[in-house]
């Protein structure tokens, strides 16, 4: 298995081997050494659901992190799930991934007025990034991957669009 690390801002120092690269793309780099590994992509639609704090309960001595089964985040799972499924994606073990997702929200009502979008609206949405990645990551356990830890990058970013989706690659 390659030995993966980040070693400058868009480089990645991939060790095979006796074999070292130091490449910018990543995912053509996992080809050169997984030939049979393509790349799976698929889009849910709707607004992102970013994961939320675990609530912890305690029965005597002992305390239990759980997400709420009311919360959004179960449903959306649910759908990026089945949306891999739908695309093709095996679990494969030992084998460093890539994931890219786009996180695209639809802008609430509120930010336009009769002349367009008001002055002031945020730039970019409210929810955290990261948080919206970690439920991504979860929803894959077992689908894609198996586990989370194979993720040797992730590249995700978020921004206002027409039309709420998530857009996931991993390859």
């Amino acid at each position: 298995m390659p030995a993966v690390q980040a070693v400058g801002v868009g480089f990645h120092l991939l060790v095979f081997r006796e074999f070292t690269y130091i490449t910018r793309n990543l995912s053509e780099s996992m080809q050169t050494f997984f030939p049979g590994r393509s790349a799976i992509a698929f889009t849910v639609l709707g607004d992102p659901v970013p994961q939320p704090r675990p609530r912890v309960t305690t029965r005597g001595k002992f305390a239990r992190a759980y997400t709420p089964s009311s919360h959004p985040i179960n449903g959306y799972r649910a759908a990026i799930a089945e949306a891999a499924r739908q695309a093709g994606a095996k679990p494969v073990a030992d084998m460093p991934l890539t994931i890219e997702i786009d996180f695209v929200f639809s802008r609430p009502k509120s930010h336009f007025n009769k002349k367009g979008l008001k002055p002031g609206v945020p730039v970019l949405p409210r929810a955290d990034v990261t948080n919206c990645v970690k439920g991504v990551e979860d929803a894959l356990n077992g689908i894609a991957y198996v586990d989370d830890r194979q993720l040797c990058s992730v590249t995700a970013t978020k921004a206002w669009g027409e039309e709420a989706l998530t857009r996931v690659r991993i390859s």
